[in-house]
């Protein structure tokens, strides 16, 4: 006996998988670095990605949201201290 699902296939998906799904070089080519720092994101899970079959696909909110995490705000300067 088979069983049906109400939603779709894609509706189960978090809503940050949804976006474009990047390759591994893409997603270095990105970051302007080696395909290496990607996959070493990926093996230490510091990185959202789905698993395609054998492929690995990063989505692109998920690159979007690790660089907007490490975004470092300078230090504000008033009258000669740290503010």
């Amino acid at each position: 006996m088979t069983r049906k699902t109400t939603q779709e296939p894609v509706a189960l998906l978090p809503e940050m998988a949804r976006g474009r799904l990047l390759t591994v070089e893409e997603t270095a080519e990105r970051l302007n670095t080696s395909v290496r720092f990607p996959r070493r994101l990926i093996e230490e899970r510091r990185i959202t990605f789905i698993r395609v079959g054998r492929n690995v696909r990063i989505p692109e909110a998920a690159l979007e949201a690790f660089i907007a995490a490490g975004l470092v705000k300078p230090i504000t300067m008033s009258k000669g201290r740290a503010a």
